[in-house]
């Protein structure tokens, strides 16, 4: 059966133009999104057209600077839509977060020239952009990566294989980090890759328990040449830059994940108010009423973390730490919450006729992708007590 329709969140807004922005999103979620998911999803298609209507929309570059196309709103407001958007469908969410982490290292670190070149495209021109950090064998361990650049002449040729990569294959450019020194994080830079550079390919996409219809893939780059004017700051530099974009890309990923949730909240309070049992909706029962209770809370403070953190961001202060914990938080509610979403429809949670199981598997993912919860709590264990020692 189709996903049922959300319940309108009270949120908290800065300004008019917010309150607009967030009514255009939710139009165009449970217009255009919504109602195509489930059958998407288990088709494991991707909505590319969904994606142009977002960059013909000005949905593509919200955080950004408006000169180059972007929205130039606060992530207060950003991180809401996305929000939104995931609660309708998280391959579309997690897609638009995925590819502003991708326009990050260009729009915070690009010179001016690279910037007017190619950030309009980026932002408002129907692209769409991968990230790629990670390596077959350096997922959390970011600083081992294998991939290489080597200089030639004026350019760099890049040779090696990412992993888990998020558009892998569709991508029309890709944020790449590769290592152009020593050992270890200094020795890495950032360089843009457009899709279709000679020597760039992808291997058939993994085929995931949830989120089926977002495509991730290994990709290859054998010997891709790109001139040094798409080397991205300065070199060394790339995985400073490459942490700093996690950093907001984590605050992404706990905004989808408590749009996750809250479409499961919606999805069992609906189902709990029409089905009867002994007489009476379940949801007069009061071991599901506390449930009921219990997911709303955890929902409601997952998402002032996220906007606490965002705040944060938004007024210049350091939010690393924040945007781990909201990370953390955020996306062990969802996973909760959609357990006790699945236990609340009973046997048909279980089932694909109903959106709840999705939502489950979905939840899961988000508790691994950009820094697993473990690297999470490595992250605020340190700003906490500092460094372990050697």
């Amino acid at each position: 059966m189709p996903d049922r329709a959300p319940q309108p969140v009270d949120r908290q807004l800065p300004t008019d133009e917010a309150r607009d922005l967030i009514s255009l999103v939710r139009d165009i979620a449970q217009r255009e999104i919504a109602p195509k998911a489930a059958e998407e999803e288990d088709a494991g298609r991707f909505p590319r057209e969904v994606f142009a209507l977002l960059s013909d929309s000005g949905l593509l570059g919200l955080p950004y600077d408006a000169e180059y196309g972007g929205g130039e709103q606060p992530y207060e407001v950003y991180l809401q839509v996305l929000e939104e958007l995931a609660a309708a469908r998280l391959t579309v969410g997690l897609g638009v977060s995925v590819h502003t982490l991708a326009s990050y290292a260009l729009a915070a670190h690009g010179t001016k020239e690279q910037q007017v070149e190619h950030l309009p495209a980026m932002l408002g021109g129907g692209l769409l952009g991968a990230y790629c950090l990670s390596e077959p064998a350096s997922g959390s361990d970011a600083a081992s990566l294998r991939t290489k650049a080597v200089r030639d002449g004026d350019d760099w040729v890049i040779t090696g294989t990412k992993a888990w990569i998020t558009h892998g294959g569709i991508a029309d450019f890709y944020t790449v980090m590769a290592r152009t020194g020593e050992e270890g994080p200094r020795g890495i830079t950032a360089f843009l890759v457009p899709g279709d550079a000679e020597g760039l390919s992808s291997a058939v996409p993994e085929k995931k328990m949830g989120l089926k219809g977002s495509p991730t893939a290994q990709v290859h780059f054998d010997g891709v040449r790109v001139p040094d004017s798409r080397r991205l700051g300065e070199e060394g530099q790339g995985f400073t830059i490459a942490l700093s974009a996690l950093d907001s890309g984590r605050l992404g990923i706990a905004a989808c994940a408590i749009g996750v949730a809250q479409a499961a909240l919606d999805e069992a309070v609906g189902y709990a108010t029409e089905r009867r049992q002994f007489g009476k909706p379940i949801a007069d029962f009061q071991g599901l009423r506390f449930m009921l209770a219990d997911m709303a809370t955890q929902i409601e403070a997952g998402r002032a973390l996220y906007l606490a953190a965002a705040r944060l961001r938004d007024a210049g202060l350091p939010f690393a730490k924040q945007a781990a914990m909201a990370k953390l938080h955020c996306t062990d509610t969802a996973m909760r919450v959609t357990t006790d979403a699945v236990q609340i429809l009973g046997g048909y949670g279980y089932t694909a006729d109903f959106p709840a199981e999705r939502y489950m598997r979905e939840a899961k993912v988000l508790q691994i992708v950009e820094g697993t919860n473990q690297i999470q709590r490595m992250v605020i264990a340190r700003h906490l007590a500092g460094p372990e020692a050697r």
